[in-house]
């Protein structure tokens, strides 16, 4: 995955000569409103050799559905089809924590630690928030071998202190541990497995069709996602090692995961999500959660300028992209680059998933993104 500049060029100049193409006619599939600008939008799939993706556009009462599809990798995607959505999930998360912090279970503002009875566990989240895990200024970073201790069942208390770079609330340091302890704070809360916890407060009064447990789901039914550079024919992957396993019992020390980057959804579902943030009437939030949610903790800096953080949300401030503020999350994990965004200003959508795409990065934020939001927010929308 290219991160730095040097990188991001080397991917750029490689990229025409050695990913897989999708090729000439991409798109499969509309439903829904025109696409007026539909040249544009395959160009793009095109151009970002995107392997099978859906794609919605909303504006007020009206949207319209994309697939495309590829042949070598074979990818197409339906609107059943699931995708790993990555790290949108962490604005699932964070609407979660908002939402039981509405019902009275638990409160942002107190100290991490003090959720745990393990002591271990206390003296390590010394002086860390909820509010500092969702923003991503825990002062926690990851280490290299995160994915194995979490495969391996590594309590996460073994992990402290080498991840504490900073106190808390000083920096910005992006950090799925810190989204995955968040996690392991809801198990230890309402002492039920994660996946359970999500279901009864998130995804079944919003009616998504989603899970953490990908395990759970038809194989046939998920997108599969390969990485298109460096491409290697036949090295799809359906689940990763950690979906692989369902979460039966709470074992908050060792689910620190899942509730960073593993949720699978559908494309309808993801919108469903989102319309609890562009609607402040949907009720599932206080007016207070939603607002604290959108609120800027952090900035990412002078690699990102345009970029900033909430709980659980990244803020886009791009006039390339619109001249109003721009919410959402974006994906990257094992090959796919996923954006779930809207525009503040005007309430409009634009949730790009795909099984494969370029992982090429305009500071932080994914070159794929920034084009497709461009296109949806100043060229496609604006036109219905």
């Amino acid at each position: 995955m290219p991160t730095t500049r040097l990188k991001n060029t080397l991917y750029r100049f490689l990229l025409p000569f050695c990913a897989p193409g999708c090729g000439m006619h991409p798109v499969s599939g509309l439903s829904g409103h025109r696409i007026i600008y539909l040249r544009t939008f395959s160009r793009l799939i095109r151009r970002h050799h995107v392997l099978g993706s859906a794609s919605l556009l909303s504006s007020g009462n009206h949207s319209a559905l994309l697939f495309t599809s590829s042949s070598n990798p074979c990818h197409t995607a339906f609107p059943e089809t699931y995708f790993r959505v990555a790290s949108i999930t962490k604005i699932a998360t964070a609407m979660l924590v908002m939402r039981l912090a509405d019902l009275g279970y638990l409160s942002p503002e107190d100290d991490a630690g003090s959720f745990f009875s393990d002591k271990d566990a206390q003296s390590a989240l010394s002086g860390i928030s909820l509010f500092h895990l969702l923003s991503h200024t825990s002062g926690l970073v990851d280490p290299p071998d995160l994915e194995s201790r979490l495969e391996n069942g590594v309590p996460f208390t073994c992990l402290f202190p080498a991840v504490r770079h900073d106190s808390p609330g000083r920096s910005f340091h992006y950090s799925n541990l810190g989204f995955g302890i968040v996690g392991s704070i809801l198990e230890s809360v309402l002492d039920k497995p994660l996946g359970e916890i999500y279901r009864q407060h998130l995804f079944g009064p919003l009616q998504m069709n989603a899970t953490l447990e990908g395990c759970t789901l038809p194989p046939d039914r998920i997108m599969p996602v390969s990485r298109v550079l460096p491409w290697h024919k036949e090295k799809d992957l359906i689940l990763t090692p950690l979906g692989s396993h369902p979460l039966r019992c709470p074992d908050p020390l060792r689910h620190y995961g899942h509730s960073a980057g593993s949720m699978y959804t559908d494309i309808r579902s993801l919108e469903k999500l989102l319309h609890v943030l562009t609607d402040d009437s949907s009720g599932f939030l206080s007016f207070h959660s939603g607002s604290l949610m959108k609120r800027t903790f952090a900035s990412y800096g002078s690699l990102s300028p345009t970029l900033s953080y909430g709980l659980g949300l990244l803020r886009i401030d791009d006039p390339f992209i619109s001249d109003s503020p721009v919410y959402g999350h974006q994906g990257f994990a094992y090959g796919c680059a996923d954006g779930a965004f809207w525009e503040e200003s005007t309430g409009r959508i634009l949730i790009f998933l795909n099984g494969g795409c370029s992982e090429a990065r305009n500071g932080r934020l994914g070159t794929a993104n920034r084009d497709f939001l461009r296109w949806a927010f100043r060229k496609e929308l604006p036109s219905w």
